[in-house]
């Protein structure tokens, strides 16, 4: 998902003289006015930032100072057009802290965060900016706004409240100072999960120890081994080498090696974060406090779909206790598997990605291993495109004269179905050291108009898929494949957005919405009737046998109690790290064990635990809203039963899709824009049937 990052406030002069050279500071000259990333260097970074802010506090002062009375043109939309600039250089430099970093951009990070935490407040504490605010806010309704005006002004209004504009000129300077520590925590907690992931490699030279594994995971090993300069197979904690690891190799030991260090990313050592948890935990409670809420999640959730903490926790406790037994039920057959087949100790969390597989395979007679060679990922590319194409319309072209940010992202323009241009989409699938592990969309610029011109959006989806080797090109798991549409659902929230203010156009809508255009995509891989278009083995061309995607489908919900329950485990964690009203005395890890004692269904592993690692909630937006997910789900089952009952190609329904959902933004209350896409408010009931959790 993507992080959108906005200074409102901020208008940004034209800047000349030294500035010329800066690419940031002028005009692109790319296609589309895209981002100039061959011209951009770290040096280029800081003087973009002063300047931006420099300029940025100019023009609040020049809203501040303005002798007319203030109007919603000459202030919220004002401020909402504002810091162009600013937003352009702060949207590449985070995303590529993400996706491209390196140790110089990691200290210009720590060198900006204050700045930027220093120029936030002098806008969202700004007295006499926000009377201006405030004089338009309470005239609202004599003034014929139209609806996203209206919701424009009601967002400014509820901000500048939620940024601490009530507040006294004493306490306003204790709240910037918690800003500023909350910026540089946030900042020193994903450094330190990013260093210790990328600290730990499993090196392995006897080839004994590769018992188990699949092809495609000893010549990954084998190409990692090349890239580190070592002999042998070398694996790593990035998810795609991770993962077919814990799930393939007989070596319970190495196993077990693997899951604790990546069960103590950030726990230990000089990048241990148990302290920094306690930190940014403190800081939100005292932030929360000041603004009159009691807890951090009550002040998180009032502007989200749920609205309070008890909505969320009783939405989480009615999926949670139902699905426990069905959760139990899933490890007790995999611990009867196991001894079935020789193994007589007790089940560990190291052992359940391996014996789940091998049950699995049994079952189904279905692996990864089998299913990777119909996964060609240059096949799914298109597949996924095509699928946009069968259901919007638009096209996706590769460019190949647009700058990126390394040699490996791909560009493609977006085109409606009239060929008018929609987006540039980038494109990222490999692992690499300068990028964090996972997946997730972005934006270098949203859609918006200003002035009478409509700027269209540059959309990033970020993947991190298996590269491909000297003997077999990038094959993907079907998992991977279930990835690739989520994160190209967000992207098509992006790429079709249409409004006028970049707030509130595109995923500019509440935290526990936005999951549910990536995840509604997610379906597909599990549909015959779209699996059967490209599914095609890489080396002999022949489709994947029917007899494969009915194995796919009946598989779909293998073990859905134990993976239910896994991540309503998370959100529980988060809601109960965010509902505190002060920091535990005990040990991080302690307070996570104890909190999910209740709701456990493999044994707790002293001195591990995933906290310290936990970068949704205490860095990347998801604190109080990890929960999102299943919300999401709930709404995606609902709404996907439609696609169901009128044809996954249907037009009908999916051009109401893009029309209510997709295009929306978020104008107008999420509830009612659901309501208005699906005719009634969504049904938990559908996501319990969808997983088969019903029995």
């Amino acid at each position: 998902m993507k992080k959108r990052i906005i200074f409102a406030g901020a208008v940004l002069a034209v800047i000349t003289g030294c500035n010329m050279k800066n690419p940031f500071l002028t005009e692109s000259s790319a296609p589309f006015g895209a981002p100039e990333f061959d011209k951009i260097k770290n040096e280029h970074y800081l003087p973009a930032f002063e300047a931006g802010i420099a300029e940025g506090k100019a023009e609040i002062d020049a809203i501040v100072a303005n002798e007319q009375e203030p109007t919603f043109e000459n202030t919220i939309e004002a401020m909402e057009y504002a810091g162009q600039t600013l937003n352009k250089v702060a949207g590449i430099f985070y995303n590529l802290m993400e996706a491209h970093t390196n140790d110089q951009m990691q200290e210009i990070a720590e060198k900006v965060s204050p700045m930027l935490t220093e120029f936030s407040m002098y806008t969202s504490l700004n007295a006499p900016l926000f009377e201006r605010v405030k004089a338009v806010y309470e005239k609202r309704n004599e003034l014929g706004l139209e609806q996203d005006q209206m919701k424009l002004l009601e967002d400014t209004y509820k901000g500048f409240v939620r940024g601490g504009a009530n507040l006294s000129d004493e306490d306003k300077e204790t709240f910037s100072k918690i800003e500023e520590e909350l910026s540089l925590a946030s900042l020193q907690f994903s450094k330190n999960v990013l260093d210790a992931t990328n600290a730990y490699t499993l090196h392995i030279t006897d080839s004994a120890d590769l018992a188990g594994l699949p092809e495609y995971v000893k010549a990954m090993g084998a190409e990692t081994a090349k890239e580190k300069e070592l002999e042998g197979w070398a694996f790593t904690l990035a998810y795609p080498s991770f993962g077919p690891f814990m799930k393939y190799s007989e070596n319970r030991e190495l196993r077990r090696q693997m899951w604790t260090a990546y069960n103590t990313r950030a726990l230990v050592g000089d990048q241990d974060n148990s302290e920094i948890v306690k930190k940014i935990v403190d800081l939100r409670i005292r932030k929360a406090n000041m603004l009159g809420y009691e807890t951090f999640a009550d002040y998180a959730l009032e502007v989200r779909m749920a609205k309070d903490r008890n909505t969320v926790n009783e939405f989480i406790k009615n999926l949670l206790e139902p699905s426990l037994p069905f959760a139990k039920k899933d490890v007790k057959e995999v611990q009867e598997y196991a001894k079935a087949n020789g193994f007589t100790e007790k089940l560990m969390p190291w052992d359940f990605s391996y014996w789940s597989e091998r049950l699995q395979k049994e079952q189904y007679s279905l692996n990864e291993e089998l299913l990777k060679p119909y996964f060609q990922l240059e096949n799914c590319i298109d597949a996924v495109y095509g699928l946009a194409t069968r259901l919007y319309g638009i096209t996706f072209h590769e460019l190949k004269d647009v700058p990126v940010y390394h040699e490996e992202v791909k560009v493609y323009e977006v085109k409606d179905a009239d060929g008018s241009h929609l987006a540039l989409l980038y494109a990222d699938f490999f692992p690499r050291a300068s990028k964090r592990g996972g997946a997730w969309m972005t934006e270098f610029r949203g859609q918006s108009i200003r002035n009478g011109v409509e700027y269209r959006p540059f959309i990033n989806i970020v993947m991190n898929f298996t590269k491909p080797t000297a003997d077999a090109p990038s094959l993907i798991t079907h998992s991977e494949l279930t990835t690739f549409l989520h994160e190209f659902g967000h992207a098509l929230h992006g790429i079709l957005a249409q409004g006028r203010y970049p707030s509130m156009t595109g995923t500019g809508v509440s935290r526990d919405f936005v999951e549910l255009p990536s995840q509604i995509m997610e379906n597909w891989a599990y549909e015959p009737e779209y699996l059967n278009t490209f599914a095609k083995h890489y080396q002999t061309g022949e489709p994947i046998p029917m007899e494969l995607i009915d194995k796919i489908v009946a598989a779909k919900n293998f073990q859905a109690g134990y993976a239910q329950v896994r991540q309503l485990h998370f959100g529980y964690l988060d809601m109960a790290w965010h509902t505190l009203t002060e920091v535990p005395s005990e040990s991080t890890i302690d307070f996570e064990h104890s909190v999910l004692a209740p709701y456990a269904v493999l044994p707790a592993v002293e001195g591990t635990g995933f906290s310290t690692s936990f970068s949704h909630i205490f860095t990347g937006g998801y604190s109080a809203g990890y929960y999102s997910y299943k919300w999401a789900e709930v709404l995606e089952a609902d709404a996907f039963s439609l696609f169901k009952e009128k044809g996954i190609f249907n037009t009908e329904v999916s051009t109401a899709f893009r029309k209510e959902i997709l295009e929306k933004g978020g104008v107008e209350d999420e509830a009612v824009i659901y309501r208005n896409f699906r005719g009634h408010d969504p049904q938990p009931e559908a996501l319990m049937e969808k997983l088969g959790l019903t029995k």
